[in-house]
Formats: structure tokens, sequence, C-alpha cells
């Protein structure tokens, strides 16, 4: 059994981060963890799933739940987005309210601030994330924005801490905080796991992930994947053969994403292979096609098909 030989003391538990599309939770998430388990991007509404990654401690075992940006939602899609995320926030011991250091307090932070003042009992710890693009200066500017937010929209912020993913600055530090507010018990999850996402999930962000890069910004929103089939290739036990889809919404953007003679959809397939590869720890074959799904962000059924229940 996982635990029973636990030192007293031992906490373990679930938090999340909530915030504003591309506030920089994935990023976050990541460096807590020690390694990439959720994609990143420039882009706004990356992550579309509940993605947990594993922080291990001697003395904690805190499991980070990273959620779809928070947002009002144009689609189908977006709407089944904000439920997941509002779910999640009745289903954690703390919250981490990612807010960016380099953007002022907006209308979408006070939006959700009072969506946190609805979750009564869950302590809530305000992260002032991307310190490194800003001087010491604005940094104590926001924090003071960030703590007024709070007080307006009824949320008694149990902390409020300053961090930046991208040089480690107190990254551990949001770590403690939210590991103090979980309840004692036993690990969760075995020691050396950092995510419970199935690889062929991980795998279809990863192929997603450099799908977004250097595409136009209105794209990403209209791109899924999904991977058919993954299975080391008969009579080899150093490859892996991936086959997956890459779905659009319309024929122009198919070509978009193909480029001149291929050479975009190409340079996707070689960079999705590299991460694939350093995931999975081995040779991989990887074999993308594109299809084009006409609006299926807006239809319930292909919404299913592409594993947004």
């Amino acid at each position: 059994m996982l635990g029973e030989t636990t030192a007293k003391g031992h906490r373990s538990g679930f938090a999340c981060f909530i915030g504003r599309p591309n506030v920089g939770k994935s990023t976050l998430m990541n460096a807590l963890v020690g390694s990439k388990v959720a994609i990143t991007s420039s882009r706004p509404q990356t992550t579309r799933r509940a993605i947990r990654g594993i922080v291990h401690r001697p003395d904690a075992q805190l499991v980070v739940v990273d959620t779809p940006g928070l947002h009002k939602p144009r689609t189908l899609l977006g709407e089944r987005l904000d439920s997941l995320v509002r779910s999640t926030l009745t289903e954690v011991d703390a919250i981490g309210f990612c807010v960016p250091a380099d953007q002022a307090v907006g209308p979408g932070d006070r939006f959700i601030a009072r969506e946190l003042a609805n979750v009564k009992k869950t302590p809530v710890v305000a992260i002032v994330t991307k310190t490194d693009l800003v001087p010491p200066e604005r940094v104590a500017e926001q924090l003071t924005a960030v703590a007024a937010t709070g007080d307006a929209a009824g949320v008694p912020f149990a902390d409020i801490v300053p961090c930046s993913a991208r040089d480690g600055f107190q990254v551990g530090l949001v770590g403690d905080l939210l590991i103090r507010r979980l309840p004692e018990g036993p690990p969760l999850y075995p020691e050396g796991d950092l995510t419970d996402e199935p690889e062929a999930v991980l795998v279809g962000e990863l192929i997603r992930e450099a799908a977004l890069e250097g595409v136009r910004d209105e794209l990403p929103h209209s791109i899924a994947v999904v991977v058919d089939e993954m299975a080391p290739r008969e009579g080899r036990d150093d490859l892996i053969d991936v086959y997956a889809h890459l779905f659009v919404e319309r024929p122009s953007q198919k070509a978009i994403v193909i480029g001149g003679k291929g050479a975009r959809l190409r340079e996707v397939g070689t960079q999705a292979r590299r991460q694939i590869e350093a995931l999975l720890g081995t040779k991989v074959f990887l074999d993308l096609r594109i299809k084009v799904a006409k609006d299926w962000q807006r239809d319930p059924k292909q919404l299913r098909r592409l594993g947004f229940d």
C-alpha cells in the first residue's frame, strides 16, 4: 500500500492553478514538478484539459492541477473548458490564483477573483508570475494591485507571492505555501510518477504544441490532435510507431499548417518527434496526417470524437 511507512506529519493533496489564458500556469507547474508534463506556448488558451503534475518531497506530495484559462466562452468547447475549471475548484485542497507581473490587473482577473469568492472553504494563494519580465518596482505595484483585487472581490488570500518559473525565483516557495494548506496523509502516487496522464495523451499534446508554434494567432483554437495508434514496432524494442491525426476546422487552415510543399508540416513532425523521444526515452517514428473537421469546436459529436466529453 502507498504510504504505509510514511512518517507522521507527511502531507498530500491537490492544488490547482487558475488564471486568465497565457499567464504562465503550465510553465509554473512544469517548474514545480521539475519536468515537462504540460505543454506551453505563447498563444493563449493552450491548455485544454486538467493536467495533473506530481511534486515529490520527503515530507509531502503535492498534486498540481493545471486548468485551462478561465475566459468568456465563444464556442461549445470554451463552455466545456470553463465548466472543467469550475468543477476542479471544488475538488482541490488549495488554489493558486495566477496573475502575470507584466500585465495590468484587468477585468478577466477581477472576474476570476469574484468566482473564487464563491469557493468558501478552500484557501487561495495569489501568485504573481513572470517577475523576470519586469523591474522589482513593477512587481511591488502588482502585488499591491492583486491584494486590492482580492479585497474588492471578498477573497481573503492566504498568501501573496511573486515568482518566476523561467529563472526559478521563489518557485520552491510557491510549493511550500501550497503544501502548507494540504491535509496530513500518505502519498497518493508512487515515487517517481510525474503525472497521471496517459502517454498517448501526452504525445498528442506534444504534437499540438509543435503545431502551435509559428502559425497565425487565430489558428491554435482550431487545432486538435488524436493519437490513433502508438506501439513498439514488431521485432524492434528500440522504436515506437506513432500514428496521429491533426484536425483543423477549415481547408484554409489545413493549407497553413501544411505550408509550401509540405515544409511546415514536416517541421511540426520533426519538432514533435524530438519531444516525444525525450518523453518516451526511445526512438520514434511519427506518422502525422492532417484532416479538416468542420467547426469541430461547436459540434458536440465531433467534440466527443476528439476527446472533449
